[in-house]
């Protein structure tokens, strides 16, 4: 854990703010002190005790209905009461099922993958999903797996300091997409930053429904006036209770006042709105916040109650999740909690699911989970993901008669209430069994092959590995969605299990057609469990995978680390992109993000067996999406 770090700032205008070009009136002194803090609180193992330690009002209890999925993040039920959750660090969607009704999942799959999935959206048996820049929609089959992704968004805005889209479905059947801001408090560069688009089922229309929003994640629809509503995260650094955290109801075309006015109508002392406006101006064209909470709390998930199991009371009150601050000092959220609405309009916050946060020896604080994905479940219970220690708790009520409440415990409290207007494991599917290959030895030793990895090194030993991929056959077109004219995300390959003594695995993609250079090197992954033979698609591009665990990828020609799509040029002849996987009689002990030299040469004279699966892919007459 960081120390605890002040910060202050004096802010002069004459000093911080570059003049306009055309003056209309002397800019007036600016001078506003603040402190900040940097403290974030020491994760602790999620134990039982600790678990049976949480806090919820009388009648409540807290169980686990799944864990160990490391990083789960939003929350959808399906129809049948099939639950979906997404896990932005690694890309994927995992369909999570309990088949034998003890309230606890014993079924998981992945069903879904590309880098930087991060929201879901069901609507019947379809499924919606938003990556950084993409939205995807699919059909939900019978056994809940998922169909071929179809990309129906592309060109979302590029992401920066608020990358962690989501999607959902309106009542009016379009789809309601959040994209954060780029930065803390900025004029954007885009129009589309820091708002919720309004997208058609198929993704041809779009148009900007809300503004002024720096990072909102959770929204829903009021069930009985249909109203729309959302919490959005205040800016940073404006000391330890400022920017209190917003809901707000969203109306199309309002704007709700960031980067420059907040909370009760407060300036941000940091920045000018554009074009000469004045604050005024600003503060008269954007919509105040109905309720405030406490600043840094990070609210993502938000959903209104329709179930049964709960007191009546609850139904059409809506819960939040408030993942924690890192840069309050005391720190604010770990917790969920309840958004009173009384007469049809939110009233005030009240504490539901406490205890995540404590305090540690020396008046520190530790945290045993962060509350992210939030939904509720087919038989009326409220499922809670904590994305730090990977479970998703189901909160039940079966308890005393209604209306007997005991206090939840100390909550980060809404500050200025006042001024408020009131599974089965993923398997590898079928594959075509390839022929099998010769040794790389005997392989043609042309001036197109000559520079492969797998000619380059003794592959003598041992049968030849056999090497498949889901999305295409030996010797036949890589569809164009893993080109990096498209999505450019990496394809599945799986191989047979290598000879005893394996102790791990190298795959290496190479492109021996390219001009410069030769071969042009599209993928490198190494230090793959000898257990492990299988890489699902879409793994995303980082040096270190946590899943697969310690999975390290090494620097293609491109530059960057990871998979790079293929791009060969316009009426070029199809180009062969070799997929190689090689059994190592060692680890080999590289730092993440080696290059290709320094990882053949770690191979060298380690090598039990090797087997390779080519494509191809031209773009001759423009790139097919499928």
């Amino acid at each position: 854990m960081r120390a605890a770090t002040p910060l202050t700032a004096l802010l002069a205008g004459a000093a911080m703010l570059a003049p306009p070009a055309i003056a209309q009136s002397p800019k007036a002194f600016n001078e506003k002190e603040i402190v900040a803090h940097v403290y974030e609180p020491q994760q602790l193992e999620a134990t039982d005790e600790r678990i049976a330690a949480l806090k919820v009002p009388d009648g409540f209890r807290v169980e686990k209905f799944a864990d160990g999925l490391k990083n789960p993040r939003m929350i959808a039920v399906a129809d049948d009461g099939t639950v979906y959750v997404t896990r932005r660090e690694f890309g994927d969607v995992v369909m999570l099922r309990d088949t034998d009704g003890d309230m606890r999942a014993d079924q998981r799959q992945v069903v879904a993958a590309r880098p930087r999935m991060h929201g879901i959206a069901l609507d019947g048996k379809r499924a919606y999903l938003v990556t950084v820049e993409d939205v995807y929609r699919t059909e939900i089959r019978d056994d809940g797996s998922f169909g071929e992704l179809e990309r129906i968004v592309d060109d979302l805005p590029v992401a920066g300091q608020h990358p962690n889209r989501t999607i959902f479905v309106g009542p009016d059947g379009m789809l309601y997409v959040t994209v954060g801001s780029t930065c803390n408090a900025c004029a954007e560069t885009s129009p589309e930053l820091a708002t919720v688009l309004k997208v058609s089922p198929d993704g041809k229309q779009r148009s900007i429904f809300a503004s002024g929003l720096r990072n909102t994640i959770g929204l829903d629809w009021h069930p009985q006036s249909r109203d729309l509503y959302a919490m959005d995260m205040g800016i940073d650094w404006l000391g330890d209770d400022d920017q209190p955290e917003e809901l707000n109801r969203l109306v199309e075309g309002k704007k709700y006042g960031w980067p420059y006015i907040y909370a009760d109508g407060r300036e941000n002392p940091q920045d000018e709105p554009p074009g000469e406006m004045t604050m005024e101006q600003w503060r008269k064209g954007s919509e105040a916040p109905l309720l405030l909470y406490t600043a840094h709390a990070s609210p993502l998930q938000f959903t209104f109650y329709e179930g049964g199991q709960f007191p009546a009371e609850y139904r059409n009150d809506a819960f939040v999740t408030f993942r924690g601050s890192w840069n309050r000092k005391p720190p604010s959220g770990y917790e969920v909690v309840r958004v009173r609405f009384q007469d049809g309009e939110p009233a005030a916050f009240e504490p539901f699911l406490t205890g995540f946060l404590s305090e540690t020896e020396g008046g520190r604080h530790g945290y045993m989970g962060r509350p992210a994905g939030l939904a509720v479940a087919r038989d009326g219970s409220l499922l809670v993901g904590d994305d730090t220690n990977g479970i998703i708790y189901r909160v039940s009520y079966a308890g005393p008669a209604e209306g007997k409440r005991a206090d939840a415990g100390p909550s980060s409290r809404p500050t200025d209430a006042g001024r408020s207007p009131l599974l089965v494991l993923a398997g590898t599917g079928a594959a075509t069994k390839p022929a099998a290959k010769p040794p790389a030895a005997e392989l043609k030793d042309d001036a197109d092959a000559a520079g492969l990895a797998i000619n380059l090194l003794d592959t003598k030993a041992g049968e030849p590995l056999e090497v498949r991929s889901e999305a295409f056959k030996d010797n036949a077109r890589i569809p164009g969605r893993f080109s990096a004219y498209d999505e450019n995300f990496s394809p599945a390959l799986s191989w047979s299990k290598g000879p005893d003594g394996t102790r791990s695995y190298v795959v290496m993609v190479e492109n021996p057609d390219a001009k410069e250079p030769k071969p042009f090197v599209h993928w490198i992954a190494y230090a793959i469990p000898a257990d492990l033979t299988r890489l699902r698609e879409g793994l995303l591009g980082q040096p270190r995978l946590t899943e697969p665990e310690g999975l390290l990828q090494g620097q293609n020609s491109y530059g960057s680390v990871g998979w790079q799509g293929m791009k060969p040029p316009a009426g070029d002849p199809a180009h062969h992109y070799h997929f190689q996987v090689f059994a190592l009689g060692r680890e080999l002990g590289l730092e993440p993000g080696a290059k290709r030299d320094e990882v053949i040469e770690a191979m060298r004279g380690h090598v039990l067996a090797a087997g390779e699966l080519v494509g191809t892919f031209s773009n001759q007459a423009g790139v097919e999406s499928r």
